[in-house]
């Protein structure tokens, strides 16, 4: 696979506050590609480096072959971006704000065009101050997509949306990268970078501390998957102790936790049913983004 954008050690500061300290990643043609972290991480300053809105102190940097430094109104040319506190006036209509980011394009796409593709057609002559959360993210898009961009940057867009917005623009990302285009992701959700991205970036502290694909960060640092179920007080649950996947047996009241490695659901499950208990709620709680994100860094991702 070929990198259509290419980081190289990457640092940025603003005064004694280093930002980014040392930044080095690939993002490939095609590709959902995700850059996660807490909030101050050095996520947005990443993003906004190569999109030519901030000048690194040092590091090479290249997007589609053009360096964002010295070739930033080429870059823009070429790039969709929505950026983390996008806003517009509240009384633009839908219609006049495409129109409006269209007049900097060499190449715009149709807006009626635009309009349809995002679902905002019956809202063209909509204030953007009328527009619901999930419209004004699918404007946003529509935006970034005004100059038939062959990367889209995204940052933080679905932060402050209910979860049926969030789900939605979720599907809008995937239509995205359906389209053929690459996809830059910044969001501090690890459920949204799960479900969406090829490959994800860990950044903290202004290093990238983890660079994989999900399940592959997930299942790399061999995290422990949690069974739960409920069962009668006074019920010994000892034998569960003697399969080898199984780690650690904790019983809260009715609640119990097992911890364990491998098939350790189906093995629990077996030896429960060989022992006449029958749980309705016997479920697995694998491990996630998140629990990596802690395994690395030993905080809370939204600290």
């Amino acid at each position: 696979m070929s990198a259509i954008i290419s980081v190289e050690h990457l640092r940025k500061s603003y005064g004694a506050t280093v930002a980014v300290e040392d930044v080095s990643f690939e993002v490939y043609e095609g590709e959902i590609f995700g850059i996660i972290g807490p909030n101050g991480a050095g996520k947005t300053t990443t993003v906004e480096t190569l999109q030519g809105l901030r000048d690194p102190d040092s590091g090479q940097l290249r997007v589609l072959g053009l360096d964002p430094v010295t070739q930033a109104q080429e870059l823009r040319q070429q790039i969709g971006s929505q950026l983390q506190e996008a806003s517009l006036p509240d009384r633009l209509r839908v219609g006049e704000a495409l129109d409006l980011f269209a007049s900097f394009s060499k190449h715009p796409l149709d807006r009626d065009t635009l309009l349809r593709q995002w679902g905002l057609t019956e809202r063209s002559d909509t204030a953007y101050g009328d527009l619901s959360g999930g419209q004004r993210q699918r404007l946003f898009i529509a935006l970034a997509f005004v100059n038939d961009p062959k990367v889209v940057f995204l940052d933080e867009l679905t932060q402050g949306l209910d979860p049926q917005a969030r789900r939605g623009t979720w599907d809008l990302i995937r239509e995205i990268r359906s389209q053929g285009k690459t996809v830059v992701l910044v969001t501090h959700f690890m459920d949204e970078a799960e479900e969406l991205c090829d490959r994800i970036a860990i950044i903290d502290r202004g290093k990238v501390v983890a660079l994989d694909t999900p399940q592959n960060l997930i299942h790399g640092l061999d995290l422990p998957t949690r069974v739960r179920f409920t069962a009668p007080d006074g019920v010994g649950l000892e034998f569960l102790l003697a399969i080898d996947e199984v780690t650690a047996v904790e019983r809260h009241g009715a609640q119990v936790v097992v911890e364990g490695t491998g098939a350790v659901l189906a093995l629990v499950a077996a030896r429960l049913v060989e022992h006449g208990i029958v749980p309705v709620d016997l479920r697995a709680e694998r491990p996630t983004l998140e629990n990596v994100f802690l395994a690395l860094t030993g905080r809370s991702v939204r600290e």
